[in-house]
């Protein structure tokens, strides 16, 4: 009794790999469907508007009450409400903070300006004098 092993006959030789295509095209086949420029963009990159809006806000209220912070996050949100429609809830809220602080600062800067002017009659008396 002897076996026998049945032979199995050998897949064809694959051709010799070529290098690859540039960029947006067939890669050598004639009915390929064009390879795409770019990859899309992640939601990340999409949402970098509303997300600098709401982080200016953020930072707006711990780093104090200045004036230019405000004002480049109310910028960015506004683009973003108009650009960006996926991350519109963000946008609003970096509108919102942006925009509150950026009054604060405007109130408290008129408020040191009107009591600096009142205060004006009072900064020539002599010391001796009250």
């Amino acid at each position: 009794m002897s076996a026998t092993i049945p032979v199995v006959p050998s897949a064809p030789a694959e051709p010799a790999p070529t290098a690859p295509a540039a960029e947006g095209t067939n890669s050598g086949q004639p009915f390929a469907a064009p390879a795409p420029a770019s990859a899309p963009a992640s939601a990340a990159e999409k949402q970098w508007m509303s997300i600098s809006s709401l982080v200016l806000g953020v930072v707006s209220i711990v780093a104090g009450w200045t004036f230019f912070l405000p004002v480049a996050g109310l910028v960015f949100g506004i683009l973003a409400l108009k650009r960006e429609p996926s991350s519109r809830t963000m946008a609003i809220w970096g509108v919102v903070l942006n925009g509150a602080l950026l009054a604060g600062s405007v109130l408290i800067g008129l408020g040191a300006l009107l009591f600096g002017l009142v205060m004006i009659p009072f900064a020539f008396l002599p010391f001796g004098s009250f």
